[in-house]
């Protein structure tokens, strides 16, 4: 069916979400046009504020309004621990867990060759400034267990070891496979991610 431009638009726009193909977009957009256009307006104005109101934690990089998210700003967290996830949805997910009361690293992606993405990409300069200047003691490392997850664990774990750190006796960590293989962190229940960080095993000591 061919709609007016404007819906049209809007149609494409919602396509952008992931999941949603032309169906669930078309169905959307009816929704909010046919039914529910205050909820348009205010879904529109809460989507444009957070646009423009939400950036990245200048510690962690995850996503947060304020210079420094309320995690880092958290003083009675273990600063000791540091974990590196892929996402700030991991970040949710594993808060939502309550196995971790420790601070993070969001890399905001994962090490992709093919699509360009490289160390400078995903922060691990940032990481391993953090890690120096920091009283951390262990680094968890929390990547999605995919084959890219796995890759950019391992990258990791080799660039933290750092001849300055020998002292501090840095430990780095890999979540135990409690995690199905290919299985994303956001998607995993609290129990499932409760067992892996329990059963994490050191990947070296430095």
């Amino acid at each position: 069916m061919n709609y007016s431009p404007l819906i049209d638009q809007l149609i494409k726009a919602f396509q952008r979400l992931p999941g949603v193909g032309p169906k669930s977009a078309q169905r959307m957009v009816l929704h909010f046009l046919e039914k529910d256009r205050d909820g348009g307006r205010h879904l529109a104005k809460a989507l444009d504020a957070a646009i423009e109101g939400v950036g990245q934690c200048q510690r962690c990089r995850t996503l947060s309004e304020d210079a420094v998210c309320h995690i880092c700003s958290d003083l009675k967290r273990d600063q000791s621990l540091l974990c590196v996830v892929e996402t700030p949805a991991d970040v949710y997910a594993v808060e939502q867990s309550s196995s971790f009361r420790g601070y993070y690293f969001v890399l905001m992606g994962h090490l992709s060759p093919i699509d360009g993405i490289g160390p400078d990409e995903i922060g691990i300069r940032d990481l391993l400034n953090l890690v120096r200047q920091s009283d951390i003691n262990e680094v968890i490392l929390a990547t999605n267990p995919t084959v890219e997850g796995e890759a950019t664990a391992y990258f990791i774990a080799e660039q933290l070891k750092i001849p300055e750190l020998d002292n501090r006796q840095l430990k780095v960590s890999r979540i135990a496979h409690g995690i199905p293989l290919g299985g994303e962190l956001e998607y995993i229940d609290g129990g499932t991610l409760l067992h892996s960080f329990a059963g994490r095993q050191a990947i070296s000591d430095n």
